[in-house]
């Protein structure tokens, strides 16, 4: 993978730094991210899919253990979701702590924190400085999410810096369930891949 490559990783995490967006694939549609704490990324972001900006980005690592600064108060019930479903395809909601920024979280102060099943998507947050993404699915507002990485090239490829090949892993096509988790209990706002009732 050409993330074993200590140049372009040096490369990469400079470029980050400065406000690039990067496409790859994940266990569910294909995603579009930048560093949780560049603003300049994040509005990049917005811009290139002209996104609604009341829509927060989420985000997501190869292990939850990166995200859990980002959030606070995890209830028992969200607790056994964590273990049950991360890796998987299931987004967490959560109150978010003073390290996410109000920029990625649409001035909310909740956030969703996601650990993607996907072998390239892990490679790459590894060795990205930090090991989270600020992220949101690779297509225009108005489009279907990129499910290929053919269809990521064309739809987004001139927009960000890189487009990651999925190197065979590829995508299933459908979006990860949603779920807030915030006081006491928890309530499924999008039932995606993963059934909870």
């Amino acid at each position: 993978m050409i993330f074993d490559d200590k140049d372009f990783v040096k490369e990469l995490n400079t470029k980050l730094k400065n406000g690039a967006v990067v496409s790859f694939v994940t266990d569910t549609v294909w995603g579009v991210g930048c560093l949780p704490n560049s603003e300049k990324g994040a509005e990049n972001i917005y811009e290139l899919k002209n996104r609604d900006r009341s829509k927060p980005l989420i985000l997501m690592s190869d292990s939850v253990e990166h995200l859990l600064p980002y959030v606070k108060n995890i209830n028992n019930s969200a607790e056994q979701l964590i273990k049950k479903y991360f890796p998987g395809a299931l987004t967490l909601i959560f109150e978010k702590t003073d390290l996410a920024p109000d920029y990625i979280t649409s001035y909310r102060n909740t956030v969703g924190i996601r650990v993607p099943d996907n072998p390239v998507f892990k490679r790459l947050c590894e060795v990205v400085e930090g090991h989270v993404l600020a992220t949101t699915s690779a297509n225009l507002s108005s489009l279907p999410p990129a499910t290929g990485y053919e269809e990521a090239k064309s739809g987004i490829g001139d927009k960000v810096e890189y487009v990651f090949e999925d190197y065979g892993y590829k995508s299933k096509g459908l979006a990860s369930t949603v779920v807030l988790a915030v006081g006491d209990d928890f309530k499924v706002l999008r039932q995606g891949e993963i059934i909870i009732s």
